[in-house]
């Protein structure tokens, strides 16, 4: 087993300095220079494909498939990043009444300075890099911190940033909770961390000490509703497929399903027909399904099970597991109660509960009951069922008719709400991220006779000039 190399922790301030230091030289502000290490950072995703690919199988088995998908969205959103630059850092000249055009009101797309990413394991490079992209089309340094759980790959990129990337303005830092807590204890511009909802808490307390601004995407439990009237076969294939991808170990992954009890059976016919075909001799040695990351979640993922007092349905899918290589078969447990082990915390991984309910109200009032999902997902051809959802539901997003599919399209904000996280992310919402809106005016000296009531000794004109804005009539009285 590879050992992590650490960054020593007296290092890590005088990291944060140096990179503090680029940023005050101006060296990032240039667009070509953004534009560079944005092609280099290409540059690496090409060139180092396989190096990454083998990272990840040897820390935790992840599919070739599923790791070139992040390698490649990588390579798409820095190429796009590219070509949209010019346009997301133009001055913005707001419409302002008739009277304050002269003062020429603009925003300035300012980088927000040096900033630091925490990534996850579950996907680590396009979440370690995506965030990345943003800050360098923003024109800030930043500290990356990969995660301890993935060593092959934290020690890979760790050696891969300097050689593609300016390393006066983008550094790795190694390590585990001394490293990160050390990282925490410092003053950054912008903090940008996915993970869960715990560490969450840890991280956000600590930039509130410095009033550090945060980007928090947690998870959380993504519910699945499925109407009665939809295609339960249809509705199990796209359910499975989300909850497949990296063994559940996804933050948008269907956490829980919440059916009909009358359809709830048909569902479960549904997912073994969708198993069968996606794993004709099982998921245990099916090389495009991959592995729990470590001993301790699978341990966690088994005493979950074990714990919950709904039906497993066994059959094809029984939830086998081989400890030895932490390979753990998707299972379904019907019946599940509202308070079961099942739905206490998010279960990430290939476990899927189904929630019998008896109308929409019930399942409506299920969701809004617990803390607000980071996806709410709904089968459904119903536009009423629809807009109810989406009126009366909160979640960081809705997707209709298929699960995951939703993180392909990166013009959408991706965020969480509430217990889910905050803060966007995806092509021009990670910019904005970590964009300073730097408001500007100027005063021409013509403008000195329409400002002269403003100053001492007040008249009962200036007076009365207020006194006429407040009593402005209200257009429609009626509203």
């Amino acid at each position: 087993m590879t050992t992590l190399t650490h960054t020593a922790i007296d290092e890590i301030p005088k990291i944060r300095d140096d990179l503090r230091a680029t940023f005050r030289s101006g060296v990032t502000r240039p667009l070509e220079w953004r534009k560079h290490q944005l092609y280099q950072l290409v540059r690496l995703a090409q060139n180092e494909a396989n190096a990454i690919c083998d990272a990840l199988a040897r820390d935790y088995t992840k599919p070739r498939f599923e790791v070139m998908g992040e390698v490649a969205t990588v390579v798409e959103r820095a190429l796009s990043s590219v070509e949209q630059l010019e346009e997301w850092v133009k001055p913005e000249q707001p419409d302002v009444p008739e009277s304050q055009k002269g003062w020429k009101p603009t925003i300035y797309k300012a980088p927000k300075g040096t900033v630091l990413i925490i990534s996850p394991w579950n996907y680590p490079m396009i979440l370690t890099l995506q965030p990345l992209i943003g800050a360098i089309a923003a024109g800030c340094c930043a500290v990356l911190k990969p995660s301890e759980a993935v060593p092959h790959f934290s020690n890979l990129i760790a050696d891969l940033i300097p050689k593609y990337l300016d390393s006066s303005a983008y550094r790795v830092v190694n390590g585990a909770i001394p490293e990160t807590s050390k990282l925490l204890e410092l003053q950054w511009d912008h903090i940008f961390y996915t993970g869960n909802g715990r560490v969450g808490r840890i991280v956000a307390s600590a930039a509130a000490k410095h009033l550090t601004p945060c980007s928090l995407e947690l998870g959380g439990k993504c519910p699945v509703y499925v109407d009665s009237t939809f295609d339960m076969d249809l509705a199990a294939k796209r359910i499975l497929f989300g909850k497949c991808q990296n063994a559940g170990q996804i933050c948008v992954a269907p956490d829980y399903v919440l059916v009909p009890r009358q359809k709830q059976d048909e569902l479960i016919q549904g997912f073994e027909k969708a198993y069968k075909a996606f794993f004709p001799n099982g998921a245990l040695d099916d090389m495009h399904y991959g592995s729990i990351v470590n001993g301790m979640h699978f341990q966690r993922l088994t005493n979950l099970l074990d714990r919950s007092e709904g039906e497993k349905v066994g059959g094809v899918m029984a939830g086998s597991k081989n400890p030895e290589n932490r390979r753990f078969e998707p299972i379904v447990v019907k019946g599940v109660k509202a308070n079961d082990s099942l739905l206490e915390e998010e279960i990430f991984g290939p476990i899927l509960p189904i929630v019998a309910v008896d109308s929409l109200n019930e399942a409506i009032d299920f969701v809004n009951e617990r803390p607000h999902p980071l996806l709410l997902y709904a089968f459904t051809e119903d536009p009423i069922t629809k807009e109810r959802l989406i009126n009366e539901t909160q979640s960081g997003g809705i997707t209709f008719n298929d699960t995951v599919q939703q993180l392909f399209v990166a013009q959408l904000p991706f965020a969480g709400i509430g217990e889910s996280g905050y803060g966007y992310q995806f092509l021009r919402y990670t910019f904005e991220a970590f964009t300073h809106l730097r408001s500007s005016v100027d005063i021409p000296k013509e403008a000195e006779p329409a400002l002269s009531s403003r100053y001492l000794p007040r008249s009962d004109e200036a007076l009365k000039f207020l006194e006429r804005a407040v009593n402005m009539p209200i257009p429609n009285p009626r509203l």
